[in-house]
């Protein structure tokens, strides 16, 4: 099969498009023709060092965790799924999963069925960050309906999913954006949107009962705005150790956060897109033979939505 190797660590042009011996499935394993792979942030972090490389090691390895495609072969006791199911997930996150590739195979319940209202590209941009706003919002903040959370960062990848997950669960939802971004923003449910670079947030909210930081700078100034018991999650990188310490001495809470690959997140998230409760907002599109190009698209940050790669028709 043709997958997308790279043999040293560094800038788009590491990766190299190459013919490798196509996964057979093991039992309790499926093997996916990928149709459609998400480019994220970690990707071109680990390509470049650091990102997830310290899980993956030296290079050579295989990039993507998005996966979108159609079941071509099941490994023994498979029962959830057979040859021709469309599926889609973010298979052995932080472990290789290689969806840059013709064929990955994985647990047949690290997938779900692809819902039936997204296309093969849309469902491919949204495993890993959707799983990432999903376990934000359900499974660590636990937000519930009525609660007020501010989503910095709202307009993001991750972001403007999240504030569509905390809207399906009732939540007040405040975020902060770009005014060029507010009216998107504002589309997506939210409630207030903050023009984080004419309006310190700080000044006019506050006894809020959850923070979500994606950009992972606000950490410090958030926690004035946190009612005592709320809570503050800091992506990627987490709240450092001494914010950790004072957030504790308030009587308020912080949470590290690492996604993981999660059935029942998966599951929730078709739900919500079967409800017409959650789009996903898809940028450019690449072929696998474009892949430097969909870096470099990726790591500009310019643009709205996710980066994709198209893998096959």
């Amino acid at each position: 099969m043709r997958a997308v190797v790279q043999h040293e660590f560094g800038p788009p042009e590491v990766l190299k498009v190459e013919e490798v011996a196509a996964p057979a499935p093991i039992p309790t394993e499926v093997q996916v023709r990928v149709r459609a792979a998400g480019v994220n942030p970690v990707d071109y972090k680990t390509r470049a060092g650091e990102g997830d490389a310290a899980v993956l090691g030296e290079p050579p390895f295989r990039l993507g965790w998005d996966v979108s495609g159609v079941v071509s072969d099941v490994g023994f006791g498979v029962n959830r799924f057979s040859p021709g199911d469309e599926v889609f997930g973010m298979p052995w996150f932080p472990r290789q999963a290689g969806a840059y590739a013709e064929f990955v195979t994985a647990p047949a319940r690290e997938f779900m069925a692809k819902p039936e209202a997204l296309s093969h590209v849309e469902a491919g941009a949204l495993p890993l960050a959707g799983l990432t706003a999903w376990q934000l919002v359900v499974d660590t903040v636990r937000l519930r309906s009525g609660q007020r959370i501010l989503i910095h960062g709202a307009a993001g990848g991750v972001g403007h999913l999240a504030v569509q997950i905390a809207k399906a669960w009732g939540a007040y939802v405040i975020a902060t954006a770009r005014a060029d971004q507010a009216s998107f923003v504002r589309s997506l449910g939210a409630d207030q949107v903050i023009d984080y670079r004419t309006t310190a947030f700080e000044d006019v909210v506050s006894d809020l009962d959850a923070v979500i930081d994606f950009p992972g700078v606000y950490g410090e100034r958030s926690l004035p705005v946190l009612r005592p018991g709320g809570i503050l999650v800091s992506v990627p990188s987490g709240a450092p150790r001494d914010v950790l310490a004072r957030v504790a001495e308030t009587g308020r809470r912080a949470r590290d956060f690492l996604v993981e690959p999660d059935q029942v997140g998966l599951a929730g998230l078709a739900d919500l897109v079967a409800a017409d409760r959650l789009r996903i907002q898809v940028g450019r599109v690449f072929d696998l033979d474009d892949v430097v190009d969909a870096h470099r698209s990726a790591e500009s940050g310019h643009g709205e939505g996710k980066v994709v790669l198209q893998v096959s028709g």
